[in-house]
């Protein structure tokens, strides 16, 4: 079940930080939320509501732009 739902991922555990860096990533993809193909600029874009809380830095490049944040 958790290897096949869109929601879970497998953890990185090459080192503390990496698995710690893993463990604050948000996704606006998977059941309920986004797809890539549907998501515009408007949702990519850093939220004035996300300043203090969110990374606006780290995402990943590629589709996944702005869908993939980081506390």
């Amino acid at each position: 079940f958790f290897g096949t739902s869109q929601l879970s991922q497998f953890m990185d555990q090459n080192n503390p930080l990496s698995g710690l860096t893993h463990k604050r990533r948000l996704s606006a993809l998977g059941p309920g939320g986004l797809s890539r193909e549907r998501a515009g600029l408007e949702v990519r874009d850093v939220h004035p509501s996300h300043y203090g809380r969110m990374c606006p830095i780290e995402t990943p490049e590629g589709p996944n732009i702005g869908l993939i944040g980081s506390l």
